[in-house]
């Protein structure tokens, strides 16, 4: 059974990768978005930004910078899955020996691979812009991690928007709320710099901790707490997501 689900799902990852092969530009607009505002903070903000730490601002800023990526990158993913149900392709999946779960896992395999793409884009434009770091290969596999399991986390959420969206419109404007999450995290400014009310949002929002943990990651110091507090927002959501989605993807295979 394990091995059927695998096969389905690689297959139909596959016909999903072919299809962002054909319309690489929903790559490309992904990373420009992140890339013009590296652009704006770095060269028309930036020196008016004081972050007290001992860092070039594009070093400070560039970890926010990969969420807002991420968050842009998996509204296609909404939107891809919105279309396939209304071309009626989950129905003729439905009359096939297709495991149920690859359907949903290759839209978020491929989430995962675009994403990637789109943050390797992204920083090699931050190398250009100045952008530096000593982190050894570990620390580059564990901010790798981090951002995969962030790219999963949100495309489950964004499996829930496609599977319940009315329209085109609907599916992908869930993912603006996330977009703009990190502006009111320690994504760009320091938290103590806020109004009380929304420092303490934003100190207690998991976009701060998961900026933080790959802020440290880069600079080589120490983690602390926010890794843990991090990793249990994401684990945590992914979990619920999840399992929502399967249980909505269901009701509508009835």
């Amino acid at each position: 059974m394990t091995t059927h689900v695998l096969s389905d799902t690689r297959v139909l990852t596959g016909r999903s990768l072919r299809h962002i092969l054909r319309s690489p530009d929903t790559i490309i607009t992904t990373a420009v978005i992140p890339i013009a505002l590296m652009l704006v903070f770095v060269y028309v903000l930036g020196g008016a930004i004081h972050t007290g730490a001992d860092v070039s601002y594009i070093n400070y800023m560039l970890p926010g910078i990969l969420l807002i990526t991420i968050a842009s990158g998996i509204a296609y993913t909404s939107y891809r899955l919105f279309l396939d149900m209304q071309g009626g392709i989950f129905e003729r999946f439905q009359s096939m020996p297709i495991a149920r779960s690859g359907v949903l896992w290759a839209h978020v395999l491929t989430s995962v691979a675009a994403n990637l793409i789109s943050i390797v884009l992204v920083i090699g434009v931050a190398l250009l812009m100045g952008f530096r770091s000593q982190a050894p290969v570990q620390a580059w596999i564990a901010i790798a991690g981090i951002l995969i399991l962030f790219t999963l986390t949100l495309t489950w959420v964004a499996v829930i928007a496609g599977l319940s969206a009315k329209s085109i419109d609907g599916a992908s404007a869930f993912s603006y709320p996330l977009i703009f999450l990190p502006f009111i995290s320690s994504a760009f400014v320091p938290t103590e710099s806020m109004p009380a009310p929304i420092a303490w949002f934003a100190e207690n929002q998991p976009v701060t901790s998961i900026v933080n943990s790959i802020r440290a990651l880069f600079a080589q110091q120490p983690l602390g707490s926010d890794i843990w507090v991090a990793l249990a927002w994401l684990v945590g959501v992914f979990v619920i997501a999840y399992a929502l989605a399967i249980v909505l993807y269901r009701r509508k295979s009835r």
